[in-house]
């Protein structure tokens, strides 16, 4: 019966994607029409959060250009059903975060505003070994915001059967500088 539930709730979740992704203002990033398809969705967006310092020395101010990056859930959350461990689980975000990345730098590289971004954010439950990717973590000062994610994911972890605490883990900003992103994952992405 749970399963059953999984499923539907599953189902419900990827009907109404396409309407948020269409109201989001959402990119796909890369190979759009082929089997490769990044697991990133992503929109420019202006920073209103307080300001971050990196450690390339990268200053984030409020209205500062970023790119946001957005995991695709429900493909992502489908693909981890399939897996039977959690460290399965795990090991294949992290790939499929990893390999996505090349095709965040070419959207960059590529962009309009390329010389305005100055890198990238994203807020997930999900940033054990994200540092090894690139990413610096920062906490979410604003208590109601942090519920407020808090909230809004555990829908998505509780479908994708993932266990952990939000208590012990609890929503944070992932940032990436621009130069960083580019230095570590500025090449052509295998298709």
């Amino acid at each position: 019966m749970k399963e059953k539930a999984r499923q539907c709730a599953l189902a419900v979740w990827g009907a109404f994607d396409p309407i948020y992704y269409a109201c989001s203002r959402l990119e796909y990033v890369g190979d759009t029409w082929g089997r490769c398809r990044p697991v990133f969705r992503v929109r420019v967006t202006k920073y209103k959060g307080r300001e971050v310092v990196l450690s390339d020395g990268t200053k984030i101010q409020k209205n500062d250009l970023l790119v946001k990056i957005h995991l695709h859930n429900v493909r992502l959350i489908r693909e981890l059903l399939r897996l039977d461990s959690e460290i399965k689980k795990g090991r294949y975000i992290f790939e499929q975060v990893k390999a996505g990345l090349p095709y965040i730098a070419n959207y960059i590289r590529n962009h309009e505003q390329f010389s305005e971004i100055k890198g990238i954010i994203g807020i997930t439950m999900l940033n054990k070994g994200c540092e090894r990717l690139g990413f610096e973590t920062f906490s979410i000062v604003n208590p109601f915001y942090k519920w407020f994610k808090t909230a809004v994911m555990m829908p998505m972890i509780a479908i994708s059967q993932l266990r952990f605490s939000p208590v012990r883990r609890p929503p944070k900003y992932l940032f990436m500088s621009k130069e960083k992103l580019l230095t570590l994952y500025d090449y052509q992405p295998i298709h």
